[in-house]
């Protein structure tokens, strides 16, 4: 497993920290000695995830705010919450998402959900924070894609699902993908910025997680029958939350991480094992789309990097 090195004076913020890899990221960060907020959508789920990590690590510093990513005033009303603290903020991990609702939802926004909860509030979130994480003596953000993200495509002409047959895989993959996309994104502006920001990525491979069956039901009594079948009955290897969730802790606290760097399982079709650098998918690597991708973000949000950094 994963030793992760001493976060002794590190404040990090943890999106989705109430279950599966977010609850292990904000765990084992805590236990190594880092300040951690658990950001989360429910705040009595994160108030007992919490419970149950001080209870495994007494002593450890945890802290829940809540946080919808599917409505950016949320957003914005967390951020405003940590700037009015003024702490610098050493760490932000951007976990949370939403994983194949069977049928097309929008967001407070009128965002399609996945594309809306999985990139656009991450990205406003990140954005609204690069004032505390330049504050901070080496920052980073450390971002969760999918491996699904190696079929994704960035539609320009219909990125809200509102033209085409809704297609739930397909607007995941296209989420995902815009995560890479940004996580390395924000590298690039970072080294041409000259800031001290380090941004990674990573996946989780085939990790088992309530992400795949609560997370798709949306409020309804189950998930849809072909979440059910393919993560109850999938012939395809798996791993737990212990392991699942390295590739992110790798991203997010290795020492010898590279700007941009994409972390996954290093074992069987890249689904399970230790963490390692995983192989960014051509898509990712399109410079033109990346820059546009990221101008249409700031066009949605309202938020542009000169302004927030100032």
């Amino acid at each position: 497993m994963y030793d992760v090195p001493n976060q002794s004076g590190k404040y990090a913020v943890v999106t989705g920290a109430n279950s599966g890899t977010g609850k292990e990221t904000a765990r084992r960060l805590a236990a190594a000695g880092a300040r951690v907020v658990m950001a989360v959508r429910t705040v009595a789920k994160g108030e007992a995830a919490r419970a149950e990590i001080l209870e495994r690590h007494p002593g450890v510093q945890l802290e829940v705010r809540r946080i919808d990513l599917a409505d950016l005033a949320s957003v914005r009303e967390f951020a405003d919450g940590l700037l009015a603290d003024g702490v610098p903020l050493d760490l932000l991990v951007n976990n949370a998402g939403v994983m194949t609702p069977p049928e097309r939802h929008s967001t407070a926004d009128g965002f399609e959900l996945q594309f809306g909860s999985n990139f656009v509030g991450p990205f406003a979130l990140t954005l609204r924070l690069l004032p505390l994480l330049l504050q901070a003596p080496a920052p980073r953000v450390a971002t969760m894609s999918s491996g699904v993200a190696n079929w994704g495509r960035i539609d320009f002409d219909d990125l809200q699902w509102e033209r085409r047959r809704y297609s739930p895989a397909r607007a995941y993959s296209q989420s995902k993908l815009a995560d890479l996309m940004m996580g390395r994104r924000l590298a690039t502006i970072a080294a041409e910025r000259g800031w001290p920001l380090l941004s990674t990525i990573a996946h989780p491979g085939f990790t088992r997680t309530n992400l795949q069956t609560a997370g798709a039901t949306l409020g309804r009594e189950r998930p849809a029958l072909a979440n059910r079948i393919l993560f109850r009955w999938n012939p395809l290897p798996s791993q737990g939350v212990e392991q699942g969730a390295e590739p992110l802790l790798v991203a997010a606290t290795d020492p010898t991480a590279q700007p941009g760097s994409y972390y996954g399982p290093s074992g069987l079709f890249g689904l399970v094992g230790p963490a390692d650098i995983a192989k960014t998918p051509r898509t990712a690597l399109d410079d033109e789309v990346s820059l546009r991708l990221w101008a249409k973000a700031e066009e949605l949000t309202g938020l542009s990097l000169p302004a927030i950094a100032a």
